[in-house]
Formats: C-alpha cells, sequence, structure tokens
C-alpha cells in the first residue's frame, strides 16, 4: 500500500488506498512514553482517561490524545507529537487535566482549530489567542503568559513539518540538563518510526545496545560513518530513558 507525505506526493498518487504513515498505528504506549520522556502512567491517563472518585462515585475523566483507530490501543506518529506538545501545556505547569481539555474545546470551537496541538496555527495568531484563553483558564500573570510561550516555543522548534504544515519529524529533548544537537529524531518514514540518526536510519537503540555490550564508542562511529559526538548523543538518548523506567519502577515499587 503506497505511503505518502505532503502535497507533492499526493498529486503523484491520486488512488484511494493512499495511507499517511504519520496516522498509522505503531507505537505502545510504554514505546511512545519512552521515545518522548515521559512516565507511561501520565501518557495512558491521556490516550484512555483516568478513574477517580467523587461523592463516593467512581468516574472517568476521559483522554485528550485520539487514536487514529480506536479498536487498536497503540499511538500514531501524530499521536506523539501531540503528546510531545502537551507535556509543555501540562507537565512542566503541573496544570489540572481539565484545564487543558477547556483550553482545547475553546480552540476547536472558538478557534476553528480540531487539533490544535499540532497544528501550524499555534506559530501564528490562532496559537496566541489560544494561549491567552489558557492563561485565563489558569489565572496566570502577563509574565507567566510570556513563560509559558516561550516554553512552548521550545517545544514546536522540534517540530519539522512538510509543505501543508502537517508534523514531519520530532526532535525529542535528549536528557534533562544536556543541550542536544539535533542528532535524534523520530520519523515514521526512517527506522519504522524509532528514535534514530536520520543521515543514516539507524536506530539509537542498537547503537546504544552495542555500546552498553561493550563496545567503543569510537569504534561505532567509524562502523557506522558517525560523528562520535553523534553516537554519544544517541547512547545518552537512551540511557536516560532507561533511567526514568527504572525511577518510574522504584516509585511504584
Amino acid at each position: 500500500m503506497p505511503v505518502l507525505f505532503g502535497k507533492a506526493m499526493r498529486r503523484q498518487n491520486p488512488t484511494p488506498n493512499r495511507r499517511d504513515l504519520r496516522e498509522v498505528p505503531m507505537y505502545s504506549v510504554a514505546e511512545a512514553a519512552h521515545h518522548l520522556g515521559l512516565p507511561r502512567a501520565t501518557l495512558r491517563s491521556w490516550v484512555f482517561g483516568r478513574k477517580y472518585r467523587a461523592g463516593g462515585e467512581s468516574r472517568l475523566s476521559p483522554g485528550i490524545i485520539r487514536r487514529p483507530d480506536p479498536s487498536d490501543e497503540r499511538l500514531s506518529f501524530t499521536n506523539l507529537v501531540e503528546a510531545h506538545v502537551l507535556r509543555a501545556l501540562r507537565v512542566e505547569h503541573e496544570v489540572p487535566m481539565p484545564q487543558v481539555r477547556k483550553a482545547l474545546l475553546y480552540a476547536e470551537q472558538e478557534l476553528g482549530i480540531p487539533r490544535i496541538l499540532i497544528s501550524d496555527k499555534l506559530h501564528a495568531a490562532p496559537g496566541e489567542m489560544f494561549l491567552k484563553e489558557y492563561g485565563r483558564l489558569l489565572s496566570l500573570t502577563v509574565a507567566g503568559q510570556l513563560a509559558m510561550g516561550q516554553l512552548l516555543d521550545q517545544f514546536l522548534t522540534r517540530v519539522r513539518r512538510d509543505v501543508d504544515g502537517i508534523p514531519i519529524r520530532l526532535y525529542p529533548f535528549i536528557a534533562p540538563e544536556v543541550v542536544d544537537r539535533g542528532v535524534v529524531s523520530i520519523d515514521p518514514r526512517i527506522a519504522y518510526g524509532r528514535p534514530s540518526i536520520p543521515s543514516k536510519g539507524i536506530s539509537t537503540a542498537i547503537l546504544a545496545e552495542r555500546a552498553n555490550a561493550g563496545e567503543r564508542i569510537e569504534d561505532l562511529a567509524d562502523y557506522y560513518g558517525l560523528a562520535i559526538e553523534d553516537v554519544k548523543e544517541a547512547v545518552i538518548y537512551e540511557g536516560s530513558r532507561a533511567a526514568a523506567v527504572l525511577y518510574e519502577g522504584s516509585r511504584a515499587a
């Protein structure tokens, strides 16, 4: 089945059986959380909702991220981008989910943007209106709104888009307190959508596995034709994810 990206490719292939790789289910919640550096429980609640008790009754707070196929629990690349941007809006400021949901509903009903988390309009006037409403819901000061906007920009600059403004590649954060060089990316066309170094199509997991098995970084760089710093960044990326899983497990124990 042919796969598509961007307006030019749609013109070349007008057949009705087209599939856009960005909307194909390919990541379990655990895999997506690993790739983005998010706690699995957090991402699961964003996708499937979260049960809570109120007034002695069990209730469900619905999820925010909609999977492309309701019968398939896996997430798409587009869902990864939504979670990446949602992290800037919620996790970094510990914003309650109902407030996030109200802001997204405002974008859909008042601004006419149904999936603003992946929309390139976040960079334009509608994005400013959305952030203003978001700040109002959170009772943020003007300074707080500016800080939120700057944080959001840091996340949005890591999303590359096609000619239609639709996300095509995501550069995840490597590790806390690490200034990365934009070497590692997630692209559904490369390495089966797994984090990789796109110039060579080699997944970060493979590099980390070989490094952890005792191979020297310099030898791996030579073998794959990569810069030593590229290999280091890939290994640090995978190492930070592994450490996060261990930490999450210790908290749950």
